[in-house]
């Protein structure tokens, strides 16, 4: 015990001996910023070469003094090799530093192996990523060649008689590619198509509400425009001639109001005329669309009309003594009062009246009930299509329920006595209606250039709508040359913009219709031509035009007639299962969805799209994923599916569901 009691004290006493020779060679600044200095510091030093001067600096440092460190014992065998000392000097360090630095050093061995094991880690998850992404590239880069270069397929053909020679817009067949230079336009939609045409093949269940309207609330209101109220009229002011301007929709409304005005002046309604338009190009008359004596015998309780004027009155130069009144000098929707004060006179002393231009100059609001309730019963009961157009709509209504002897709430408003046809060689009636969707597409050079938008067409799109407005809308071209108006982009943003080919594909996709859909497209003449349709084709490939579904000897007889033509499109939109209009400022789209609701009783649903909402959610079309766009289109056309009445001012037309057009079920 002595022995060993000798050896630790004179381990000690070397010790501080140790101490006190290095003490008197130390900085006192190496002391403050060595006291701080972490424990595994010593490790380092361990490893240090001898002569280098961290190993020299961390010796010299008092916190490693009271512990025999590696660098002491590095020191000591360097310095005293054959010392008796060294043995007892060696075990003492070995035997402290196994008990404090063979822990810290297996702690330190553990901390360096984690990273490694997390580093392996993080390559196979890198690895997995690029795998995933690698396939996620290719899929997308194959659909996106779908949407490029693959020909649509062939639609199938509806009748054996319905072979096309030539069509202004086809979508049966092979489509021509175009010129050099020129790429199917598609804006700046194609990753949401390619997303569409992805959640198209996973062919889903449509939603149970897409071919529905609200019932109860729906079918609560009837047709009542019918019924009258007053006695015809036995005061005569004169004359009223009606030259109406505009299209097929603009002609109609024109016809309506120029009715509700006769019976306002208590004057004799002379058959209107229709104005040529360079729009339109047609030169047809009342009488090629409309049945001119039924319209004349069903309104004579209300109003006296003639085919034309007495004789003594037809060699007037009605210019000349003042009784021409162009639309110039009538207000948009002017009031009865302006008639009253400003018309009357007028027809009191010239005994006729001539109205050029007429078309959306009566305003809805505030009009007597019975005026207002004329207005309907006009559009709704007094205007009934010639047999020739009927003929021809019931061929087409028939071609696109496939001939399933399915006959539609509205057939017989449209087509008359000929709605029979429609169900006549259904074949087996067991099988299931064949339903189909109208799809108005308000995409016509005129409706483009006038809403000063942009379409994905770059400069030359530019410059071929501006000079489009120079010819037929120079007004319009003036005031943008000499105003500052509103940008594209801005125009876009408050919904002001018409849907796109591409915007409305994309719409339908969202609402949930499958690619089995078979889509009907009205108006056929859209700018930019079949390379439009690309979209719609390639997404809904059951898709025809009334080119489609007629040869060319029944569709021969209206080919140079736009307005024509337009009523066999009204007559498919409108007995439609469905229809989805594009632009809800659109006469056609208004005709065609207030006609449904005055006879569709309850159940013949319209889409009609909030262009506003569905613009900003176009605005995120690089970024949006296809389920949050379906949510999000769903919620915004949801919104405007609600059964209403018709808004103060609104469009009765548009709007039948008031107590002037319509009564409620209570």
């Amino acid at each position: 015990m002595s022995s060993t009691s000798d050896i630790f004290s004179s381990i000690a006493q070397s010790k501080l001996q140790a101490i006190h020779a290095k003490k008197d060679h130390e900085d006192g600044s190496d002391l403050l910023s060595n006291r701080s200095e972490p424990i595994n510091a010593r490790s380092n030093s361990f490893h240090a070469l001898p002569n280098s001067p961290t190993s020299r600096s961390r010796q010299s440092s008092p916190s490693h003094s009271p512990r025999l460190g590696p660098s002491r014992f590095s020191n000591s065998r360097r310095s005293h090799p054959r010392s008796s000392s060294f043995g007892l000097k060696t075990w003492s360090f070995l035997w402290k530093w196994e008990q404090e630095f063979k822990p810290q050093q297996q702690k330190t061995k553990m901390k360096l192996a984690k990273p490694w094991y997390r580093r392996k880690r993080v390559k196979g998850l890198l690895a997995l990523i690029g795998l995933l992404g690698c396939f996620i590239l290719v899929n997308w880069i194959m659909l996106v060649r779908l949407q490029h270069d693959g020909a649509p397929a062939k639609v199938a053909e509806i009748s054996s008689d319905s072979s096309t020679a030539s069509l202004s817009v086809s979508v049966q067949g092979k489509w021509k590619k175009p010129g050099k230079g020129k790429r199917p336009q598609k804006g700046n939609y194609g990753r949401l198509l390619a997303l569409a045409a992805h959640a198209l093949a996973e062919n889903k269940r449509e939603p149970k509400d897409l071919w529905q309207e609200p019932l109860a609330p729906a079918s609560a209101w009837r047709p009542c425009a019918d019924q009258r109220n007053w006695e015809p009229s036995e005061k005569n002011n004169g004359y009223m001639l009606v030259t109406a301007n505009g299209g097929m929709n603009q002609q109609r409304v024109a016809v309506c109001n120029a009715v509700v005005v006769a019976r306002l002046l208590n004057s004799t309604l002379v058959v209107p005329k229709f104005m040529y338009s360079s729009v339109w190009r047609d030169v047809s008359q009342f009488s090629d669309i409309y049945q001119e004596e039924h319209f004349i015998n069903y309104l004579t309780p209300d109003i006296p009309i003639v085919k034309e004027l007495p004789k003594e009155l037809q060699s007037l130069d009605l210019e000349a003594i003042g009784s021409v009144v162009t639309d110039v000098e009538m207000g948009k929707e002017a009031k009865p009062s302006f008639y009253l004060k400003n018309i009357l006179p007028i027809l009191l002393k010239n005994r006729v009246v001539h109205f050029v231009g007429f078309g959306n100059r009566l305003a809805f609001d505030p009009i007597p009930f019975e005026l207002q309730r004329l207005r309907c019963r006009c559009n709704f009961h007094a205007l009934q299509f010639v047999p020739k157009i009927q003929e021809t709509g019931a061929l087409l209504v028939k071609r696109l329920r496939q001939r399933t002897g399915h006959a539609g709430p509205l057939d017989h408003y449209l087509v008359g006595p000929l709605a029979e046809s429609i169900t006549e060689g259904g074949g087996n009636h067991s099988k299931k209606a064949s339903k189909y969707l109208a799809l108005h597409l308000r995409f016509e050079i005129d409706m483009v250039a006038h809403s000063l938008c942009e379409f994905g067409g770059g400069e030359a799109e530019r410059k071929e709508l501006e000079a489009y407005r120079e010819i037929h809308f120079p007004a319009l071209a003036h005031l943008e040359k000499t105003t500052k108006l509103p940008s594209p982009s801005e125009l876009r943003s408050e919904g002001l913009c018409p849907l796109s080919p591409e915007e409305a594909v994309l719409m339908l996709a969202a609402l949930g219709f499958n690619r089995k859909t078979h889509v009907f497209v009205a108006g056929s003449n859209l700018y930019g031509g079949r390379s439009r349709l690309v979209a719609l084709t390639s997404l809904y490939p059951n898709l025809v035009t009334k080119e489609n579904l007629l040869s060319s000897a029944e569709i021969e007889p209206f080919a140079n007639y736009s307005s024509q033509l337009a009523t066999l499109d009204f007559i498919a939109c409108t007995a439609a299962d469905a229809f989805a209009m594009t632009d809800s400022g659109s006469q056609f789209s208004s005709l065609v969805s207030g006609y449904r609701i005055y006879y569709g009783g309850g159940k013949m649903p319209t889409i009609r799209p909030n262009k506003r909402r569905l613009a900003s959610i176009f605005t995120k079309n690089n970024t949006i994923e296809w389920r949050v766009f379906e949510q999000r289109v769903r919620k915004a056309v949801r919104q405007t599916k609600h059964v209403q009445t018709r808004p103060k001012a609104r469009s009765v037309y548009r709007y039948p569901r008031c107590k002037e057009c319509m009564c409620r079920i209570e």
